[in-house]
């Protein structure tokens, strides 16, 4: 058996900051519980939207069976209700945290703050998988937005090997990431990039949620990563194996979105779309 359906989702409102972008000093005026300006809790508001998310993801059919995470607070407290409830039931019980689906940073002169590491995330997430490594992790001197759709793809790529290859053969993927990443996403799987990377294609508002099935599942051999030997290597971060995603071709076979940045669950509809 191989993966069938991916989830999407994005964080839900949080609180703000602010950057100097020629010292590339961060400040906010709520402390993170993480201590780092650009990791910050959600706003109340968006607590209310990850509990009305959470009621909408334990309906889906099929059910989550795995779950990755961008490594930043907001994205894994907006977890926090459905990890609540679905671990009690039949999926694995533990989030993986994986760089590679965190947030974008243009390119600057200066290092942009990287997320909390796993101990630190640990204190305020019990359910973490302490073993997970991360496949990629996005240089701390940004990306271009080239760049961005790479490490998505390079992500997504090893992430679906991983998971075909699994003996225990999950259906369903979760993943918790941010607007940018969540638009380039909904490129990837569907290998549709458009010329101009500003286009409104896929829809990324706030605990918005979208869907996306394999293409042609029956034809997908469970063989674990075909990338021929390339790996990533974090002493070139911005050297990101091609993973043959664009032309329509899709990640890994490729899929087809069948909901697009959904937010009928959510009391306040779309809200702060990128």
């Amino acid at each position: 058996m191989v993966l069938e359906v991916i989830y999407i989702v994005r964080h839900g409102f949080r609180s703000n900051w602010v950057v100097d972008p020629d010292t590339g000093v961060y400040s906010s005026n709520v402390t993170s519980p993480t201590g780092i300006h650009s990791d910050p809790a959600l706003a109340g508001y968006g607590v209310d939207q990850a509990k009305q998310l959470a009621k909408k993801i334990l309906t889906l059919d099929p059910p989550v069976d795995v779950i990755y995470s961008s490594p930043f607070y907001r994205c894994l407290q907006t977890l926090k209700p459905t990890t609540e409830q679905l671990f009690r039931g039949r999926c694995g019980g533990k989030v993986r945290v994986e760089n590679g689906v965190g947030e974008f940073y243009g390119r600057a002169r200066f290092d942009h703050p990287s997320p909390a590491p796993l101990s630190v995330l640990h204190t305020h997430f019990p359910n973490l998988d302490p073993d997970y490594t991360p496949l990629i992790i996005p240089s701390t001197n940004g990306e271009t937005i080239e760049g961005l759709h790479d490490r998505i793809a390079y992500a997504l790529h090893q992430m679906i090997a991983t998971l075909d290859a699994d003996p225990q053969g999950p259906r369903a993927l979760l993943i918790c990431t941010h607007a940018a990443s969540m638009i380039a996403m909904g490129r990837t799987l569907t290998g549709r990039m458009p010329k101009d990377p500003a286009e409104d294609d896929f829809k990324c508002f706030t605990c918005s949620l979208s869907k996306f099935m394999r293409r042609r599942k029956e034809n997908v051999v469970p063989s674990g990563d075909d990338t021929k030997g390339e790996k990533w290597n974090r002493a070139s971060p911005d050297d990101i194996p091609d993973v043959g995603w664009r032309d329509g071709k899709g990640v890994k076979g490729g899929w087809n979105c069948e909901l697009n940045g959904d937010c009928s669950f959510l009391r306040g509809g779309e809200e702060r779309g990128w």
